[in-house]
């Protein structure tokens, strides 16, 4: 079944679009902006996510995995070219980009290598029109510290292009709130945050750490939340609401924190079909959505 096309508004912005140009295309920027990563999706190349993501109904996308050579939206080979025809793609469907997950930097080469890496990357996401750079860390201890020094290397020249590196719960290294907060404070960049994403502490727990308790760990360090369940023993592709994760204990340790506004965005949803896929991203989003009003 193929999906509808929608008509959609087109953007005043073309070719190098910042963040703030980015946002101009629905005015003032909402409390919670609630979104879909193409993640789902990734069986499809990534228009086929973006249309479906528009259609559920959201404003805001994520862009991750997608059917291409690298698995990825935008990775450190996307070219300038390419991130506008993406950037394009977004705009067409009155889409805005939270976050962006662009896979590894190439610092088993070299320190340079991995800050040039970077700051392509970066190049490509400001050309997009992204609020957030999201890294998934790194596990190997012996590049442990070349990683991050590329990242403090790199937050300034995110910084001049108005956008927010972050780090996730992603196993290994930065499996906790605890570990990522002595990650933020290494790096020491202002605009290096963290992008939570209470699913992967309990998969990475082996359900051992609840994310209820995790959340007030991390008080001062919330960018935006990666909206994702779990189910024992081992499973985050479930649609949120459906889980072990309780949501509102973990947004009210989050709020405490400091996190009361900001990007959600959901990243897994129950597999299936286009159709199916459509129907669990739309319940995805009014479990969001509800989420956020009794929030408040």
């Amino acid at each position: 079944m193929k999906l509808r096309r929608r008509t959609f508004l087109k953007s005043a912005v073309a070719g190098a679009a910042s963040l703030i140009a980015a946002r101009s295309v629905s005015g003032a920027t909402p409390k919670w902006r609630i979104g879909c990563y193409t993640r789902a999706w990734d069986r499809h190349e990534y228009r086929v996510a973006l249309d479906a993501i528009a259609e559920a109904g959201y404003r805001y996308v994520g862009l991750m995995t997608t059917k291409s050579e690298s698995r990825l939206v935008v990775s450190v080979k996307t070219t300038p070219d390419e991130a506008r025809t993406i950037g394009d793609e977004c705009r067409k469907r009155n889409l805005e980009v939270a976050s962006v997950y662009g896979g590894d930097i190439p610092v088993a080469e070299s320190l340079d290598a991995g800050i040039k890496g970077l700051r392509g990357l970066i190049e490509c996401c400001a050309i997009i029109g992204v609020e957030n750079l999201m890294m998934g860390g790194i596990g190997d201890k012996a590049l442990f510290d070349l990683y991050y020094k590329a990242i403090a290397e790199c937050c300034p020249y995110a910084a001049e292009k108005g956008m927010g590196i972050s780090v996730k719960p992603h196993g290994g290294l930065n499996s906790t709130g605890p570990q990522c907060r002595k990650i933020i404070e290494r790096v020491n960049q202002k605009n290096f945050r963290l992008w939570y994403d209470p699913g992967n502490i309990f998969y990475y727990s082996d359900a051992k750490l609840d994310p209820v308790d995790d959340a007030v760990t991390v008080a001062g360090l919330v960018a935006g939340m990666s909206v994702k369940d779990f189910m024992p023993p081992k499973e985050v592709l479930i649609t949120p609401g459906t889980g072990k994760v309780d949501f509102p204990k973990v947004m009210a340790g989050l709020a405490k924190g400091g996190f009361k506004s900001g990007a959600l965005v959901v990243e897994c949803l129950a597999p299936g079909e286009l159709p199916k896929l459509l129907e669990e991203a739309r319940k995805a989003r009014a479990f969001v959505e509800k989420l956020t009003a009794v929030e408040g």
